[in-house]
């Protein structure tokens, strides 16, 4: 998603040889677990799992952000974090030196959204706060300039992971080893996923929204047997569909809605149904149907 939301040419995966905020017990080496990230960011040639951070010998985000400015003069980044990340960033050391060092994208996190944009670090630099519709060219910016994404929410994190596997021996293909895990989904309750599609496109189809458009995700990715994608003409007309989408699905199904407050894209997370909500030139900037459906395009020819 950061790939495609912000142009970005290439994402480096800094595996970090220790965080100074969590503890040494259960984790794998350093070792093993380089060799798991890069594994996984093998799937994607623009994703560079790097041991960098080991090589320059830094232990903090600010030390490894200068090493990493005086050895790439030329090149833009932008530093990439979750909304857990965005809430304890005033424990980092240094942190508003690196907020006003490097643009920063911020991706959603489970129920960590409200107190990260509450948190400290969000009203420090709450002015330089960047909407979506204009994050694609956060890299362009001068700092500080950041920017939250509402994403689907994924529940995994290492701590999940490592509980999981009871915890890491290094030694891999072994239990315990720092293989990818990954949530086991719950079987598919088709009567239940259908009922929820139907009542969020009638919602929609009641609340005038425009050019919806269903994308069949079962079988294809994890994340959702569906997705469905509609526009607003204005960011009160999204705002307004949010909340009739909302009354439509109450007492029946759980769901989790962000970016609401903007109207420029509005997430609505209903479980086996992402809803994604644009006015129409930030659903045409970020043009979803296309993204997904290139994915999907490559996921299904890797499989025959």
């Amino acid at each position: 998603m950061a790939l495609h939301c912000l142009d970005l040419d290439e994402v480096w995966w800094l595996v970090s040889p220790q965080n100074p905020l969590k503890p040494t017990e259960g984790m794998a080496p350093f070792a093993a677990r380089l060799a798991a990230a890069r594994a996984v960011a093998a799937e994607d040639r623009r994703i560079v799992a790097s041991d960098i951070e080991a090589r320059l010998g830094t232990a903090f985000t600010a030390d490894t952000l200068a090493a990493l400015r005086r050895r790439f003069p030329r090149t833009r980044f932008v530093w990439l974090m979750g909304a857990d990340n965005l809430a304890q960033l005033p424990r980092w050391r240094h942190w508003a030196d690196i907020a006003r060092s490097v643009p920063i994208a911020v991706f959603d996190r489970p129920a960590t959204a409200r107190q990260a944009l509450a948190g400290a670090a969000a009203r420090r630099f709450a002015h330089a706060r960047v909407a979506p519709s204009r994050a694609r060219r956060l890299a362009d910016l001068r700092p500080p300039a950041w920017a939250f994404f509402p994403t689907r929410l994924d529940p995994r994190s290492a701590t999940l992971i490592r509980a999981q596997q009871g915890g890491m021996s290094g030694e891999p293909g072994r239990a315990g080893s720092p293989e990818v895990a990954t949530l086991p989904r719950r079987a598919p309750r088709a009567g239940r996923t259908a009922e929820l599609l139907r009542r969020i496109e009638a919602s929609l189809e009641d609340s005038k929204a425009e050019d919806i458009v269903t994308i069949d995700l079962a079988g294809k990715t994890a994340i959702a047997d569906y997705m469905v994608i509609a526009s607003g003409r204005s960011g009160r007309q999204v705002a307004a569909m949010t909340e009739h989408l909302a009354a439509a699905l109450a007492g029946r199904f759980r769901i989790a809605i962000e970016g609401k407050a903007q109207g420029d894209w509005v997430l609505i997370d209903a479980g086996d149904v992402i809803v994604n909500l644009f006015r129409p030139e930030i659903r045409a900037y970020y043009n979803l149907e296309k993204m997904w459906g290139s994915a999907l395009s490559e996921a299904e020819a890797a499989r025959q």
